[in-house]
């Protein structure tokens, strides 16, 4: 029997105060989001490498059976069958064995990739709304472009409450969910380096209603699904006031991020300066006119420094709706991030010595991407230079237009000889890190090579780690993680103690 598509939970509910921010590959999972969301606040997943992240918990056996449980709430059951017989293994591969290659996007992507990102989303999303009836939401990033398409349809057919969307400029994102939720087809048109004026653009094509032909048949056509809740996640007023100016483009909100978060951060406005250290100068330029943001008359909440009840009760005064809340949720006790990573990351907040760069280089992206120096991890030198250099994943490729008119992809941190016979500059890949195996590693999903070797971690976090030491020091039991309730408590301790407060 074919499910019906879920709705959301929106509802007259009061919107939320604390946004818990959609971090990395799996890091904010739906186990975390489900935690947040248990609270009444607003948990979300990451939309990031969804498809190689299904593909790789079926390898691993789906342990608990979670994934599974999902997939029988798919409404296509064909497609989720096409997905379990692709990638799932009873009992796990071996520790040994490498996990199976995912396909690659690409202006014509093939149809079962198309088929694992919707049900990829659509599983993290069910998961993290199981258990309780607040809002979930999803975090997009828009400099990963060609996925976005599937990736909303999936969540969009599993309830999703809210989308967020950042790095980048994310003004086609309105329109695509208005698009997708009437099954209309969707073109994403996707930037490409040495593409002329007078050639027509690349783009991908996603056509809910071709590649779901059992809902069509199960709801005599395609069913109107609920639209989500769309929040941009902008750096500046100025994009913010453009966004909101045109009604095509216009949001719900906005999660106004600054400079300090974790992750990468849009790159200073003026002329490219740094510190001794390499990192990135920021100034008044780069501050927010909040004056500016509140008089656009749509909800707004800070992120980057201000998770700390202070921040929230401040952030509450300045006309913001509340926090989003990143880097003290990255290493609660629901995370993604690998435990015995979070413990020693734990440890060094502990201890006072933890330190967070903010590198040029790490990224092949272009922007900033914070970064934690930590042993054994692809901060560490030797750990960096013992690794093999290969790109077999690609979510950070750029398409580009060779001299013969075809469409080709290249990436500063792919083999350094491969990227300069595509037409890159050796100089663009010194420094280059491959983020994409990095942080599947971080999340204990790295790829296993030969002889034994597992590829390294990447570790990202916010600079900002008062509500961290706060929590774990609060606890005393050591470098464990704490709750995600625990976070949500801390937060609004202000708000709460205030409206305890007697009146007069």
């Amino acid at each position: 029997m074919t499910a019906n598509p879920a709705t959301p939970r929106i509802g007259p509910r009061a919107l939320p105060t604390i946004i818990q921010g959609g971090m990395g590959v799996a890091v904010s999972g739906w186990q975390l989001a489900r935690a947040v969301s248990s609270t009444g606040e607003l948990g979300v997943v990451s939309g990031t490498a969804l498809d190689v992240v299904l593909a790789r918990r079926l390898q691993l056996g789906d342990p608990g059976g979670d994934v599974r449980r999902a997939l029988a709430r798919f409404p296509d059951p064909a497609m989720a069958r096409r997905v379990m017989r692709a990638y799932f293994q009873q009992g796990g591969i071996d520790a040994a064995a490498p996990f199976a290659a995912v396909p690659r996007f690409r202006p014509d992507p093939p149809v079962a990739l198309q088929e694992l990102t919707v049900v990829a989303a659509f599983v993290e999303v069910a998961l993290a709304r199981e258990g309780h009836d607040a809002p979930v939401g999803l975090n997009v990033l828009r400099k990963i472009e060609m996925p976005i398409p599937w990736v909303l349809l999936g969540a969009m057919l599993a309830g999703v409450d809210y989308v967020l969307a950042g790095a980048g400029n994310p003004a086609e994102l309105p329109a695509m969910i208005r698009a997708l939720a009437a099954g209309h087809d969707v073109t994403m048109p996707i930037r490409t380096q040495g593409l002329r004026s007078d050639q027509q653009p690349i783009t991908v094509t996603c056509s809910p209603a071709a590649l779901l032909p059992a809902v069509v048949a199960a709801n005599d056509g395609w069913p109107t699904l609920p639209e989500p809740r769309f929040l941009a996640i902008v750096a500046s007023t100025d994009l913010a006031t453009g966004l909101a100016a045109d009604p095509q483009t216009r949001p719900f909100g906005f999660v106004v991020e600054g400079p300090s978060a974790g992750g990468h951060n849009a790159p200073p406005r003026g002329p490219r300066r740094t510190d001794e250290l390499g990192q990135p100068v920021y100034d008044a330029r780069d501050e927010p006119d909040l004056a500016v943001l509140a008089a656009l008359g749509l909800p707004f909440w800070l992120a980057g420094s201000w998770a700390t009840p202070e921040g929230v009760a401040e952030a509450r005064s300045r006309g913001a709706q509340g926090v989003q809340a990143g880097t003290v949720f990255a290493f609660c006790a629901e995370s993604g991030f690998d435990p015995a990573l979070k413990r020693q990351v734990l440890a060094t907040v502990l201890d006072g010595t933890m330190e967070v760069r903010s590198d040029w280089r790490a990224s092949p992206t272009g922007f900033p991407f914070r970064v934690v120096e930590l042993d054994g991890t692809l901060t560490d030198p030797d750990v960096r230079a013992a690794r093999r250099q290969v790109c077999d994943l690609g979510h950070l490729r750029t398409p580009f237009v060779r001299p013969d008119g075809e469409v080709d992809f290249r990436c500063p941190s792919e083999p350094t000889a491969m990227y300069v016979r595509k037409g890159g500059r050796a100089q663009n890949a010194e420094g280059r890190v491959c983020l994409c195996n990095g942080l599947l590693a971080a999340a204990g999903l790295g790829q296993r090579r030969r002889g034994g070797v597992v590829e390294p971690p990447l570790v990202t976090s916010g600079e900002d780690v008062r509500a961290v030491q706060a929590l774990v020091t609060a606890a005393g039991s050591g470098p464990e993680p704490y709750p995600a309730a625990a976070v949500i408590a801390h937060l609004r301790s202000a708000l709460d103690t205030a409206l305890a407060a007697p009146a007069g």
